[in-house]
């Protein structure tokens, strides 16, 4: 049934960072949050128990949804899972570990809501932000390799909160190809190609010990990526027609 807001969250090994998160989700909606929602955890292929985690919530908490990868696919694949599953009339990803607080999806949501964009990107350049100064130049200069080599409709392309009206959310995720951390580049290249409008909007964020990411080797798969994204993206120029039948079945492994 189709709800107003999907909160996809993809997961790997995050039984200790998202617990947390999701308690802050579930008081967030229930306070201020549109009443009719659903929030959907892709797993990872996860071996530490981030899947018991969630289960137990979601005896208690019905809008609560596991889906599981057998296997360890990137967190691309688990966003593209949890996005062509979702049933929302707008789909919003965040990050398990909850750097940024889920109260930023009211900004979000109204502009979509208002006309103003059909995709909404947060920005980490608040000066709110806190995040150790190596991450801060890496992530900088690999912003600055972006602009360079891809169409790319925001400063910050890899922050992990992003929201998306239903149709053009779909498009985007169902044209991907990139299952790990270039997926976002991807998305936002399509985008600017596509002609979608897309907002960029600075938000509260602080960095939360326990990345996955490793800055040396991501980063340098990262940089040596970039030309296939944009070979990639410039072949899939054109959308085809937005519908429920032109979006594929997902390969999620399973649910609770």
């Amino acid at each position: 049934m189709p709800v107003q807001l999907s909160i996809i969250i993809p997961a790997y090994n995050e039984a200790a960072r998202l617990p947390r998160h999701l308690d802050e989700i579930r008081d967030y909606l229930a306070r201020s949050g549109p009443a009719d929602y659903e929030v959907l955890v892709v797993d990872d292929g996860s071996v530490d128990g981030t899947d018991r985690e969630v289960r137990r919530r979601s005896e208690t908490w019905p809008e609560l949804r596991l889906i599981r990868h057998e296997g360890n696919r990137g967190k691309g694949a688990a966003v593209r899972t949890g996005m062509l599953t979702s049933s929302g009339s707008l789909l919003l990803f965040c990050d398990a570990d909850g750097a940024t607080p889920i109260r930023e999806e009211a900004r979000f949501r109204d502009i979509i809501e208002s006309g103003r964009a059909e995709l909404v990107v947060g920005s980490r350049r608040s000066i709110l932000v806190r995040r150790a100064w190596h991450r801060r130049l890496c992530g900088r200069a690999f912003s600055a390799a972006v602009r360079w080599m891809v169409p790319n409709p925001a400063s910050d392309s890899q922050c992990g909160f992003k929201m998306f009206l239903r149709g053009p959310g779909l498009d985007l995720f169902s044209n991907g190809a990139e299952d790990a951390y270039l997926f976002d580049v991807e998305l936002l290249a399509m985008a600017a190609i596509r002609g979608y409008r897309v907002a960029e909007v600075e938000i509260d964020w602080e960095e939360v010990p326990g990345s996955k990411v490793r800055l040396v080797r991501d980063s340098w798969r990262m940089l040596s990526g970039l030309p296939r994204v944009r070979r990639s993206v410039r072949s899939r120029r054109h959308p085809p027609p937005i519908g429920e039948a032109a979006v594929p079945t997902t390969s999620a492994g399973g649910s609770a």
